[in-house]
């Protein structure tokens, strides 16, 4: 039996109003069982004797260098937006954030 189900996803979709077809809600059931079927098999390995992946530390990561040169844009970056600042999009401030008083 699939770890998940077809209502499984229809239930998920609800909760989040996603308007899913049939095909859709067939093709991510599909794909998360699949992926939990990966992620089954990556917890049968074997990894006893492997040193933990630690992580970043303080420093952080490390970067690389770019390498190569810019990418033109099709249009300048103000044709993208109605105002710009240091390189900067200005954008209105989100209602959800204003002061309500």
């Amino acid at each position: 039996m699939p770890a998940v189900t077809v209502e499984d996803v229809r239930h998920v979709a609800l909760l989040a109003r996603l308007g899913l077809t049939e095909q859709q809600v067939r093709g991510l059931t599909r794909d998360l069982n699949t992926i939990l079927e990966h992620m089954d098999l990556l917890a049968k390995v074997e990894t006893s004797g492997v040193a933990e992946a630690s992580g970043a530390n303080d420093a952080g990561m490390r970067l690389r260098a770019d390498r190569g040169p810019p990418i033109p844009l099709g249009e300048p970056p103000d044709s993208f937006g109605p105002e710009m600042r240091d390189g900067f999009f200005i954008v209105p401030r989100l209602s959800t954030h204003e002061d309500p008083a």
